[in-house]
């Protein structure tokens, strides 16, 4: 719960960028809303700045409990890497999730740069496959979260407005935000590089 507060877990999901307003049923719309938060910390998977998909993908399975807890404590682990099988092809879901309130299978898309508008096209062909091939009768449909380094909120707004598939798009930090009353207290990246100079 302090973890929740601190990473302000409740203004983040306010400010989600989904299209479940259209794309979910009315009667667990509110419901799924609360499942998707605008932005993420993964502190806890210690990866610098500078990291692969495949580096964070690990770094998520080695930690998979605190990565389901900052997702919302709510979800169940299903897979890595989950093959789907269409046509003569083979395509892979990075993260499957399953969202016990919801019912319903939560399909993660990783992406370690900005978020391009391409990414929803795919994330609907992997929504469709699922609920074709994978979602029980007592299922809802499935939900996609597209987690990326960084968006631009009107990108992101377009990309979705005509997705039919319920999709939310998120974005990740791997370290928390220095605390307020901290903050002024340590020397900037300047004085930093600065003071290892001296050192060599």
């Amino acid at each position: 719960m302090t973890h929740q507060i601190e990473n302000q877990s409740y203004e983040k999901t306010l400010l989600n960028q989904t299209n479940f307003e259209a794309a979910i049923a009315e009667d667990y719309r509110n419901q799924a809303k609360l499942a998707v938060k605008d932005d993420y910390v993964f502190d806890f998977l210690e990866l610098g700045e500078e990291h692969s998909e495949h580096q964070l993908e690990t770094a998520i399975l080695a930690k998979v409990q605190p990565f389901l807890q900052e997702m919302g404590g709510v979800f169940s682990f299903i897979g890595s890497q989950h093959r789907l099988e269409v046509g003569n092809r083979e395509y892979y879901i990075d993260l499957l999730l399953y969202h016990r309130a919801l019912r319903c299978l939560v399909a993660i898309d990783l992406k370690i740069g900005e978020f391009e508008p391409e990414y929803i096209g795919k994330m609907q062909f992997y929504l469709a496959v699922l609920d074709d091939k994978m979602r029980m009768p007592y299922e809802n449909p499935s939900i996609g979260i597209i987690l990326c380094k960084s968006k631009d909120k009107t990108t992101v707004e377009y990309a979705l407005k005509d997705a039919t598939k319920p999709i939310g798009v998120a974005t990740y930090q791997t370290f928390s935000a220095l605390p307020q009353e901290l903050q002024g207290q340590l020397p900037g990246p300047e004085q930093v590089a600065r003071l290892l100079e001296g050192i060599e």
